[in-house]
């Protein structure tokens, strides 16, 4: 993990598989599961199993990620596992790689910062892939004001307001949070 400015990012290439071949109810459906190995999901059920044991729980989402590289499915059992274990820098890896992924699912340029209102029908909470977006970045702004990248997180939540003036997701949550934080009010 590397510090740049006010921003925590990884090293290297945001890693992720998006395959350009599948229709949007095929992206869709991938969000809920479908198209998901018997054996990647019998690994994400392992992993789940074994979380208490971190060796044996992340070679089981090692070898989720192996049979469905760039799976919907996959990031969030990868994200959470992260997330639960106070890991952190390793969820927000995760959560950045799967914030491209689903920036382009909804025929977006993969960085958020591109992302314009008209991109996508982000006012519907129907709308899966719109919505899986906004939730991803929703869960990039709340991991990078936790590692103390607060700029980058008020920008990200920033963005998800822009997206979601109706504030479905919960943006203004955040960013109440940042300025009490800022205020010095740990209330």
């Amino acid at each position: 993990m590397v510090a740049s400015g006010n921003r925590v990012t990884e090293p290297g290439p945001v890693r992720w598989t998006a395959d350009h071949e599948l229709s949007e109810d095929e992206r869709v459906a991938e969000c809920l599961g479908a198209g998901l190995p018997p054996e990647a999901e019998a690994h994400l059920r392992l992993a789940g199993q074994n979380y208490h044991c971190d060796e044996a729980a992340q070679a089981h989402l090692q070898a989720a990620w192996d049979m469905a590289p760039g799976h919907a499915a996959v990031y969030i059992g990868r994200y959470r596992y992260f997330f639960y274990k106070n890991r952190l820098p390793e969820a927000l890896a995760v959560c950045t790689e799967c914030l491209a992924k689903a920036a382009v699912d909804n025929g977006m340029a993969p960085d958020w910062r591109e992302a314009k209102p008209t991109d996508a029908d982000f006012s519907s909470f129907g709308a899966l892939l719109p919505r899986f977006f906004l939730f991803t970045l929703k869960g990039y702004a709340y991991l990078q004001m936790r590692l103390g990248a607060l700029e980058e997180g008020r920008v990200a939540a920033e963005k998800l307001l822009e997206l979601d003036p109706t504030d479905k997701v919960g943006a203004k949550v955040l960013l109440t949070v940042l300025q009490r934080q800022i205020d010095g009010d740990d209330d």
